[in-house]
């Protein structure tokens, strides 16, 4: 296991690349379970989860390897294990993405109830609930998601999510390609990951219309085709190499991200003091002095994104002036404020809702991470912290960021990764 030690102080400056979403990349690999034959992904980071999904794909009878680069390529073989253990599901939510396309294409599937990070209760009875609709029958047994087609082929329903899910739009999707009919499916995620697997899926043959809004049509088809796919960037990661270079009162060029997709956390940054301009393939950002204070509440997209929440939360931190970072997607993802604090920030707690009085200057201290936008926010604190900062368990790092500590050292970080 290791650790990352980061030394403070330093503006960053130059130019840094994002790697692939993952939360594109996972249901996009996944997708290939929709058709037998050879399927090649582009632009996939090469993450602890997407290996993970690697693992359940060749445990199901598929290969999968990564070629030259982030290029992944599966074979689908004629006949598969639509199983995906516990043990290999555990360590990621993600993996319940293969449900789905396990019981469109295969008629049947045996899923492990999902684990990951431990940021609140993400149940997935959303996804139950619209493949019930689709006709599958399901039941909960040992830990695992039961679940068969009579027939053999799922039926188009129309279905309206109880609230916007990520992947349990995505499994609708990926269930109804091959439905038999028409699926309408309302209230529906708007996350360009969702924009971007329907654009996979449509590659692939199916008929897809009106992704990326809260309402999704999907006419069946009988077969797709094999996957040939080049996955969106990482607006998470893009995301969390602006708030460093505003941070650190730097200079950064971020190539690779699409402005589009970080609207409102650019609106924030902006509030927050930073200059931002665009450039050629990406965006660049200057930080001059403290930051100012900005109010923050959590909110699907096209709102603030969650998954951006703790980062923004270090720059609040040593604003100059007090912030309201209100969460209300996961219940429990406020767990980095008392790692926060061991640096000097200033943050109270209630319920829902941090209110951070922004100090001068943090300083670097032992700190430990408790899940994978925790361990970004706490790279970042000590990126600003006085003296140096030792972050414990990495491995959450791991699991949404490609070796962020050598996309960083190039700009100037003092940042090092060492044996725990």
């Amino acid at each position: 296991m290791d650790k990352i030690i980061v030394e403070g102080g330093v503006p960053l400056r130059g130019t840094v690349e994002v790697s692939g979403a993952k939360n594109a990349a996972l249901p996009v690999v996944a997708a290939a379970l929709l058709a037998e034959g050879d399927h090649v992904v582009h632009n996939v980071p090469d993450l602890a989860d997407v290996r993970t999904l690697g693992r359940i794909l060749r445990h199901m009878g598929c290969t999968a390897e990564r070629g030259d680069g982030r290029t992944v390529h599966i074979r689908v073989p004629p006949d598969l294990k639509p199983e995906a253990p516990y043990d290999l599901v555990r360590t990621m939510r993600a993996g319940v993405v293969v449900l789905g396309p396990l019981l469109a294409r295969w008629g049947k599937a045996r899923v492990s109830l999902p684990g990951g990070c431990a940021i609140g209760a993400r149940p997935i009875d959303q996804h139950l609930k619209v493949l019930g609709a689709m006709g599958a029958e399901i039941a909960i047994e040992h830990g695992y998601v039961e679940a068969t087609v009579p027939g053999g082929r799922l039926r188009g329903t129309e279905f309206v999510f109880d609230l916007q899910t990520v992947t349990g739009t995505e499994n609708a999707l990926m269930a109804a390609v091959l439905a038999e009919g028409e699926t309408v499916l309302r209230n529906c995620a708007r996350e360009p990951e969702v924009a971007d697997l329907a654009l996979a899926l449509n590659e692939m043959g199916a008929k897809i219309e009106g992704a990326g809004r809260t309402e999704i049509r999907i006419q069946g088809v009988e077969t797709l085709r094999p996957l040939r796919h080049t996955v969106i960037p990482d607006r998470v990661e893009a995301g969390t190499l602006l708030v460093a270079g505003a941070l650190t009162r730097g200079d950064v060029v971020v190539k690779g991200c699409d402005p589009s997709h970080l609207a409102a956390l650019l609106e924030k940054l902006r509030e927050a003091g930073a200059h931002l301009e665009p450039v050629e393939g990406g965006l660049r950002v200057r930080g001059e002095g403290r930051p100012r204070p900005f109010n923050v509440r959590t909110l699907p997209h096209p709102g603030f994104p969650t998954d951006m929440q703790a980062q923004v939360m270090v720059l609040a931190a040593v604003a100059d002036g007090s912030s309201v970072i209100t969460e209300t997607i996961f219940e429990n993802r406020f767990m980095h404020v008392l790692e926060l604090r061991r640096l000097g920030a200033d943050i109270t707690v209630d319920g829902k809702t941090a209110v951070v009085k922004g100090v001068p200057r943090l300083s670097g201290a032992p700190v430990m991470a408790s899940d994978l936008r925790a361990s970004a926010a706490l790279v970042l604190a000590g990126l600003d912290a006085a003296g140096e900062t030792e972050i414990q368990r990495v491995y959450h790092l791991d699991r949404g960021y490609e070796r962020l500590e050598e996309k960083l050292a190039p700009l100037g970080a003092r940042i090092r990764r060492v044996p725990a």
